[in-house]
């Protein structure tokens, strides 16, 4: 039998790379956590790790026990947590994670109100843009994702709350400033400056330039958005971003906004959660408040 004790004894282990470490970090002896080890290891006949020195290293058989606990112990764990606050009526832990800067933004307009509506919600936010977001809702290290680009996965529900168009955003003297769009040979000649993600994340190139063919002249990233716009006001390129980050950032800047292609490319800002915890208290009051907040404009 495979007792949760073991396998949290193999992941802290892993982690702080000794036996010595992981039972200070349970709260155990030493010789206690080495006996439990070896105890299970004599009933399924197996070794989990050999001594290499003075370290330790997994056999094949502790890799796959390792993949066993990283995937089972947070589900565990956000079990329990989600168990504790349904005891405890609407107080619960609500982790936030973001594929999108732009995302941010509008986060920030959503905190205030569902902060004010939660008191007792513990509320923490994800802003590492480059980590896999599906990934992550998926293997509980978040509750909730926000993302312009849903999957479809059975485990997964994704809710769209605003809908928004991405429109490259130009300098007012720059010689496409007069157009109400462009294609993607126009941007032959600029410098596109976007966010630090790789290219296979950007509609830009994925849903407009690939497709034709075309790459702009050159690509650099920028970390902020209020970076981004400012360097498109100096006149040191070219941006793509929600049309509405100009009416809330941009008011007053001298920017044009131009829709990629006659149709442009219309997004979504969705919202993200395992399916069926769409119905925990404060995970359904943050998906109310989203939806009734995108009707209404963001400025």
């Amino acid at each position: 039998m495979i007792d949760r004790q073991h396998l949290a004894i193999l992941r802290e282990v892993n982690r702080h790379g000794s036996v010595t470490a992981a039972a200070e970090k349970m709260n155990v002896t030493q010789s206690a956590l080495s006996h439990t080890i070896a105890k299970f290891e004599d009933r399924h006949g197996i070794k989990i790790w050999m001594k290499t020195g003075r370290g330790l290293r997994l056999t094949q058989t502790g890799e796959y026990l390792l993949t066993v606990a990283e995937r089972v112990l947070p589900q565990l764990e956000h079990a329990e947590r989600v168990l504790i606050d349904f005891s405890l009526g609407r107080r619960g832990m609500l982790r936030v994670g973001m594929e999108c800067h732009p995302c941010q933004r509008w986060l920030s307009r959503m905190a205030t109100p569902y902060l004010a509506q939660w008191l007792d919600v513990d509320f923490d936010v994800r802003t590492a843009f480059r980590f896999d977001g599906v990934e992550a809702l998926l293997g509980y290290e978040i509750d909730l994702l926000i993302t312009p680009d849903p999957v479809e996965a059975p485990e997964l529900l994704f809710t769209p709350v605003f809908d928004y168009e991405l429109v490259l955003m130009v300098h007012e003297s720059h010689p496409l400033a007069g157009r109400t769009c462009v294609q993607p040979h126009d941007l032959m000649d600029e410098e596109l400056i976007t966010v630090p993600v790789t290219l296979e994340r950007l509609d830009i190139y994925t849903k407009f330039l690939v497709p034709a063919h075309y790459r702009p002249r050159q690509h650099r990233t920028a970390e902020t958005v209020d970076l981004m716009l400012q360097l498109v006001c100096a006149g040191r390129g070219v941006t793509v971003l929600p049309d509405w980050l100009l009416h809330e950032d941009g008011a007053g800047m001298p920017i044009r906004a131009l829709s990629l292609g006659e149709a442009g490319i219309r997004k979504s800002i969705n919202l993200g959660v395992r399916r069926g915890e769409e119905t925990i208290s404060y995970i359904d009051g943050f998906l109310t408040l989203a939806r009734e907040m995108g009707r209404t404009p963001l400025a």
